[in-house]
């Protein structure tokens, strides 16, 4: 009886741990926070400070430090050589300054204000100077901006970031050390501390260089997937073990490990075998700090904390809006990426932690920080979004006006003179048809202008600029840009105020071209289907497919996709799938209206039929 209650005080603790997980990861999600807020705020509920499930947050820790590892072993795993390569200036340039700068004016307002000591402020300036790389990615990704030049460069000071923690990691004990008074150790026990840690280097880099590959090659012969998710958990705590071993980092045998496996074909087979191992072990070390913040202190000091939060936001952003304020062509961009990089980074839940115990941050110092961390993942997102919108508001306010068209006129207009609407006024020009172009690019006006283009500045989802460019008198409207929304508000102002002109338009996908024909535009076209069609021709063509067989399959495919359009029209976006699966076939020939006719003799032996079987040739 005894034994049974002990297993139910065993499984106890998974449950609540999950069940916290479980319940408060989707609530964050809904009101659009940081998974990252939902464990501390669990790991606070539950922990000695709120409910009190759990009075001992070390419990959790010792083995939720795990969850960093692997973390970092990912991370590793990220770091290609090619793409650090053709980045290397922005990791390594704007990386560094943003790192260097903030975490020096941050230690710089602790230490001057008498919080902190100078250790205590360096250490507190490193952590809050990390950025969420979760968040910021996310917002870039929901903006569509994570490919423009100020994304790819808030990116590569995320990536530096992530590889800087290694090496902060290492210095935070160092720090520690040189504040206390420590046994003298000699030259001899130094030189063998040395050689002992090369040596671990060397055989993590050896073991990833020359056995790695083999060994997964020889377990993903076996077939069997738990050996693979078995072997990958064996190299990250083997390596983290054996620099642990050295009086290393645990982290840095598994970051070392991931980067030697970075170019390795079974890359991504490990990451999907770590991954959830990571995610709920680091689940587990988020909900532990959270255990560990000082509710009573933090709620003494709110306006200590929310003040410091809010002067840390505005800080980070000010610091990169200045670093990006140089290699930005567009002041908007600068202040874009300094309002995504503002929420304290993951690994300052490590750094304060790790601060704490090494004696260099008080209890009441980490449970301050770890707060302020905390609000600042919380701010951060409307921070972004509402610098989103005072740069749109902004943008309108100083939008110029419309150009005078003045007596410009031609029987086409052109929204939109971009790569799409060059290519179609070539066409126009080519006959001798007189074309209005409009554009809201003024870059692009510019550059038209320098080809010895005449292209007005003018919104064409503006029914004034519609009629000031005369589209009252044009017979054609081509609308040439690639913003949907847009795109769909000419085509009703032109169907409603102008309804005898045809309207063309470059639609940018297949839900966008059924909207379109629901309209009932004159034409329309997807922006990448011909390009996409003639490429598969000459795919074809090269794998040397004859010519007519490339026809035959051209038209087959134009032909269903046609089909699939009227199917989808009718029943909706996802209608007409069944018709993907089928594959033209070749048109039998007709039988000849007439026989054969032979020239000569010899023709004639080839073509005459054979006899009946059992009958003399000779005969």
């Amino acid at each position: 009886m005894n034994a049974e209650h002990g297993d139910i005080g065993f499984l106890t603790l998974p449950l609540v741990l999950l069940a916290a997980a479980v319940v408060s990861v989707p609530i964050a999600r809904f009101a659009r926070l940081s998974a990252i807020v939902a464990y501390l705020v669990a790991g606070i509920v539950i922990g000695p400070f709120g409910f009190g499930i759990f009075n001992t947050p070390e419990r959790i820790l010792t083995v939720a430090e795990l969850g960093v590892v692997m973390l970092l072993f990912l991370i590793g795993l990220e770091l290609e050589l090619s793409r650090l390569l053709s980045m290397r200036r922005d990791i390594f340039g704007l990386g560094v300054a943003q790192l260097v700068l903030t975490a020096g004016a941050i230690a710089g307002l602790g230490w001057a204000t008498g919080l902190f000591g100078w250790r205590g402020a360096i250490v507190a300036g490193l952590s809050l100077a990390l950025s969420a790389t979760s968040i910021a990615l996310r917002i870039l990704e929901e903006r569509g901006h994570l490919q423009l030049p100020y994304g790819q460069r808030a990116f590569a000071i995320l990536l530096f970031q992530d590889m800087a923690v290694v090496p902060l990691l290492a210095l935070v004990p160092l720090m520690a050390s040189a504040g206390e008074a420590k046994q003298q150790v000699t030259l001899a026990e130094t030189a063998s501390s040395v050689a002992l840690v090369c040596a671990a280097i060397a055989a993590v880099v050896i073991a990833g260089r020359y056995l790695l590959n083999p060994f997964f090659r020889l377990l993903a012969w076996t077939g069997a997937r738990e050996v693979m998710t078995a072997a990958a958990l064996l190299v990250v705590l083997g390596a983290a073990l054996l620099m642990q071993t050295v009086g290393m980092s645990m982290a840095l045998g598994a970051f070392l490990a991931g980067v030697l496996l970075a170019e390795s074909t079974y890359r991504h087979e490990l990451e999907a075998d770590i991954e959830p191992f990571r995610g709920l072990l680091l689940a587990l070390f988020f909900m532990g700090v959270g255990m560990t913040i000082d509710m009573k202190i933090v709620w003494a000091n709110l306006w200590l904390v929310v003040a410091a939060a809010v002067i840390t936001t505005l800080l980070k952003a000010g610091i990169v809006w200045a670093l990006f304020r140089v290699t930005c062509a567009r002041r908007g961009e600068a202040l874009q990426a300094g309002s995504v990089l503002t929420g304290a980074g993951e690994f300052a839940f490590v750094l304060l932690p790790l601060g704490v115990s090494l004696g260099i941050l008080n209890s009441t110092q980490g449970s301050l920080l770890s707060a302020i961390a905390a609000v600042t993942l919380l701010i951060g997102p409307p921070f972004a979004s509402l610098t989103e919108v005072v740069l749109r508001r902004l943008a309108r306010a100083n939008e110029r006006e419309a150009d005078d068209f003045g007596d410009a006129q031609g029987s086409v207009l052109l929204v939109g003179f971009g790569r799409f609407g060059q290519i179609v006024s070539q066409y126009l020009l080519a006959q001798e048809i007189d074309v209005m172009a409009i554009d809201l690019d003024s870059d692009m006006i510019r550059v038209a202008g320098r080809f010895g283009f005449k292209v007005y500045y003018g919104d064409g989802t503006r029914l004034d600029v519609l009629r000031a460019a005369g589209l009252d008198k044009a017979r054609l409207i081509a609308i040439c840009i690639d913003d949907q929304e847009s795109c769909n508000k000419i085509v009703e102002l032109t169907k409603v105020e102008f309804p005898g002109t045809k309207i063309f338009v470059r639609s940018f996908d297949r839900g966008h071209t059924l909207q379109l024909l629901a309209r009932d535009v004159d034409y329309e076209v997807r922006e990448t289907f011909e390009s996409a069609m003639h490429f598969g021709q000459k795919t074809l063509e090269a794998m040397g497919i004859d010519a007519d067989r490339v026809a035959i399959v051209e038209d087959f495919i134009r032909n269903r996709d046609r089909d699939r359009i009227a199917i989808q029209q009718a029943e909706g976006i996802y209608a007409g799938i069944d018709l993907l699966r089928k594959r033209p076939t070749m048109t039998p020939f007709s039988a000849p209206a007439r026989g054969a006719k032979a020239l000569n003799v010899e023709a004639g032996e080839i073509i005459a039929p054979d006899p009946p079987e059992g009958e003399n040739v000779d005969a």
